[in-house]
Parts: C-alpha cells; sequence; structure tokens
C-alpha cells in the first residue's frame, strides 16, 4: 500500500500539537530521577506517576487493538508493556525509558527550570524532553499514524523501562520474565539517539559502552592542617593523579588499557571521513566550549572515531573535596573519584572492569587505601543491516520529508538496552534513532527536543514500520 507522507504529516501536526506536546510537558514536570540518584524512589512513587501519565495518555489515543499492563518484579522499578495487535503480517518491538538524570535547576539558563516546560520554538526545553521522554509517545503514534491513515501495520510491543538512567540494572529480569509477552520481533525500534543535525533522518549504527565505578583514595583517619602535614603525608589528590596515570595519557587523552580498545577497519575509517565532511566544523562548533578551547583532534573524522570508537575517560564526580568558599587549609583524608570510561562495540565491558580493578588497586602508592568499586557495566553495541524493504521505505520517507537519504552515525553513548536485546534475539534488524541532535544537552541544563524534527521523523517511522507488512 502506498504511504501519503504528505496526509500523515498533516496527522502527525495535529497529534503533536493537540495530544503529545501537552503531556510530554506535564511529564517534564515530574523529577522521576533514576535510582542510581534516588535511593527512595519506590516510596517517592515518581517513577510510577510517570507511567500513570503515559498510560492516561495512551487512554485517549483511540488506537485499535491496544492493552497494557504495568509490570513489577519486587524491589525493581516498573515496566510498561504495551501491545497493539497488528493489522498486517510481522512483529515489532519499540523500546524507550522514562527516567531522568539529576536536574541542577541553578545551571539552567534565565527563564528555563528543569521540572518547568518552556516552548521557545522550534524547541521544548525541560529535564526528560529529549531523553528520553518523547520516545514513548512518538512511538505509539506511529502506529496511530498507520491505523488512521488506514495502511496496515505489524504487531507492535513497546517496552518501556524506568531504570535506563542507571544502566539498566533492573531490566535484565524482565526480559526473562517477559520473553513470551515480548514476542519474536523482526524489527526493534529504539527511541534513545540522534545524530549531528536535525537536517537529516540519523540512523544510528554503533553506540559505545560502558565501564565506570568509585576510586577511594584514603590517607588519613582526621583532617590535619597542611602546614603543620603538607610534605610529610602524601597528598590524597596527588596520589588520584598517580593512579589516573596508569590508565589515561594526560597529554593526549589516549586510555592505556589495551583491552578497551578496538581495531578500527577501514570501512569504519572511510565512514568517518564521509560523515566528517558533510558536518564540517559543525562537529565542533555545535559543542558549548569555551572560546579558546582547542579540539582534541583537528580533523573532524578523527573526532568522530576519538567519540565514537575509542575509549575515554570521564570523571563525573567527587567526593572529600569541600566547596572553595568553606575549604579550610586541611590536608584532607581522602578523594574518591568517579570515573567513566566509554569503551567502543567490541569491548566485553565485564572483563575491562576487571582489568581497571586491577590496575588501580595494585602496589598503591605511598601505602594509601586505595579501593575502587564498579557500577554495572555495559556493552556496546554494532546493529547489523536493516531488512532491504525497511531501509527503502525509510530512505524514500526521509527524501520527501527532508530532502536528504537518512545518513547512518554512530553515537559515543551508551544504552545498556542495545546490547541486553541484541544478545536476546540475534535475528532481529535493528533501528536506532531519535530526536537527539546539536545543542539538545541531555542530561546538562538547558536540555530540550527539536520539536519539527520529532514531527518529521514520526513520519518517516510510520512509513518503515508499514514496510514490514510488505
Amino acid at each position: 500500500m502506498t504511504v501519503d507522507i504528505d496526509s500523515l504529516s498533516e496527522n502527525a501536526e495535529k497529534i503533536w500539537e493537540e495530544s503529545i506536546l501537552p503531556s510530554l510537558s506535564e511529564f517534564i514536570e515530574i523529577h522521576a530521577l533514576s535510582p542510581m540518584f534516588e535511593p527512595n524512589w519506590d516510596e517517592l512513587g515518581e517513577l510510577q506517576a510517570t507511567i500513570d501519565l503515559f498510560c492516561s495518555w495512551l487512554d485517549n489515543q483511540g488506537i485499535q487493538g491496544m492493552s497494557y499492563k504495568v509490570h513489577r518484579i519486587e524491589n525493581r522499578t516498573p515496566v510498561l508493556l504495551v501491545t497493539v495487535e497488528g493489522t498486517g503480517s510481522g512483529e515489532v518491538l519499540f523500546y524507550s525509558h522514562l527516567d531522568k538524570q539529576p536536574s541542577r535547576p541553578p545551571l539552567w539558563s534565565e527563564g528555563l527550570h528543569p521540572l518547568k516546560a518552556v516552548r521557545r520554538d522550534p524547541f521544548l526545553f525541560g529535564r526528560g524532553s529529549v531523553d528520553d521522554g518523547y520516545g514513548g509517545y512518538l512511538c505509539v503514534t506511529a502506529i496511530r499514524l498507520l491505523q488512521e491513515a488506514g495502511i496496515p501495520h505489524p504487531k507492535a510491543t513497546f517496552l518501556i523501562e524506568t531504570c535506563e538512567e542507571s544502566g539498566s540494572f533492573d531490566l535484565p529480569p524482565y526480559l526473562d520474565a517477559l520473553t513470551e509477552d515480548l514476542g519474536n520481533p523482526d524489527l526493534i525500534v529504539v527511541l534513545d539517539s540522534g545524530g549531528p543535525s536535525y537536517e537529516h533522518i540519523w540512523v544510528t549504527e554503533a553506540l559505545r559502552g560502558l565501564v565506570a565505578g568509585n576510586l577511594s583514595v584514603r590517607v588519613s583517619h582526621e583532617g590535619v592542617h597542611s602546614g603543620m602535614s603538607g610534605g610529610a603525608i602524601p597528598s590524597s589528590f596527588r596520589i588520584q593523579r598517580m593512579l589516573l596515570d596508569r590508565v589515561e595519557n594526560s597529554k593526549t587523552g589516549e586510555v592505556l588499557i589495551p583491552e578497551m580498545h578496538v581495531q578500527i577497519s577501514e570501512k569504519i575509517k572511510r565512514e568517518a571521513v564521509a560523515l566528517g565532511e558533510i558536518l564540517g566544523d559543525e562537529l565542533w562548533t555545535s559543542l558549548p566550549v569555551v572560546e579558546t578551547l582547542e579540539a582534541q583532534s583537528k580533523e573532524s573524522s578523527e573526532m568522530l572515531l576519538d567519540i565514537n570508537w575509542r575509549p575515554a575517560l570521564s570523571i563525573i564526580g567527587a567526593d572529600g573535596i569541600p566547596p572553595v568558599q568553606t575549604a579550610g587549609n586541611v590536608l584532607r583524608t581522602n578523594t574518591d573519584l568517579k570515573l567513566s570510561f566509554r569503551i567502543p562495540p567490541g569491548v566485553k565491558a565485564d572483563e575491562a572492569q576487571e582489568i581497571l580493578k586491577q590496575v588501580l588497586e595494585e602496589n598503591p602508592p605511598y601505602g594509601a587505601e586505595v579501593t575502587y568499586k564498579p557500577t554495572e557495566p555495559a556493552d556496546g553495541f554494532h546493529a547489523p543491516p536493516l531488512h532491504e524493504g525497511v531501509a527503502s521505505a525509510l530512505e524514500s520517507a526521509s527524501m520527501e520529508l527532508t530532502g536528504h537519504p537518512p545518513m547512518a552515525t554512530w553515537i559515543g553513548g551508551t544504552i545498556p538496552f542495545m546490547a541486553m536485546i541484541q544478545g536476546k534475539y540475534p535475528e532481529a534488524c535493528f533501528l536506532c534513532t531519535g530526536s537527539s541532535g546539536p545543542g539538545n544537552n541531555a542530561h546538562g541544563p538547558d536540555e530540550k527536543l527539536h520539536i519539527p524534527h520529532s514531527k518529521r521523523l514520526n513520519v518517516a517511522l510510520a512509513a518503515a514500520i508499514a514496510a514490514i507488512c510488505e
């Protein structure tokens, strides 16, 4: 059946303006911190509140053959499973999440707040808007668009979790328990990604994995006046520097653990050059860096490889260090750092985690108390090719909507679900895409969703889904 892109676009415009954006704005107002950031998540009930809000929205969509159920395994964050019976052949599994990262209101621009939806076209500002509150709305609407256009669609199952920002550590038991409900999907759609521009529809072919943990260095049992102890007691901060030198070259940023690297193929290098030519300086200029900062790599192609196919270390948290204004002249007892390594697809995260722990803890400098406590690791992801019919439908829709074919890209971030579900359904195709783009600032201040791009993506996704039935 021919898909009328103009008609679908007109209906998508109406649904987004009258239904999705109002509900998404309510979602933004719910704190809904992921369990790693809020141990009392169950008592607060905010994760459940996001599911309740989404279910209320579902009830008003008029979708035929739809049912849903909230699943709870003891002491684990809730999962929502939505099913829409197919009107054509095939099965598709959609994934999104409703939990959020911390808000940090003081860092947001004037007039903006993480828990207040503010529309300044083309963006909707608010925490969780682009990561990943819109995902479930967009996926369900893809099926609604097809139903209202009279176009056959496959059976659709929507898996919406509330632990993704914590590494999805609650998800594996649900994947096992819900095996029968999840079916045997031909295509798995993940709406938690995007690309480096809003002029193209982007398909993510690879994501990096994650190895992270807390590195603690303790040198004393109480703080000591630095005039009395400085030069005698080795600084816990200096010992941290020595330990970090074991795992990272501070001059180049190169990670020094061989097991965190993969061989980069000539094919990927050629793709990096081609993508770099399209993006040009935008890859760097779109980042909110200070004016004097220089990029770690000068060439766009090398920058793409650095942030997608090479490991990188970030220090994302610290304890034992008082704020500057209240810091006394004291040699501190300890310095604790939270380390986050992004690792390329193909690296076994659990093995890299064990090696990292050994490297950091062995032979501690000056005999200091050094402990590394790892958090749950996550493997990276490399997608198999899309089914020819789905790829063709996506390209046709993309050309009509944007004037450009869909572009393949890679994402330096991590979606732990991808590796989990690929292990469960190794024969399935994957369509990992989304509305993220330049300046969306997911996890950071002024997080925002590009509304026109989301509407276009919704129509393109509907067209691709319809092709499964052909």
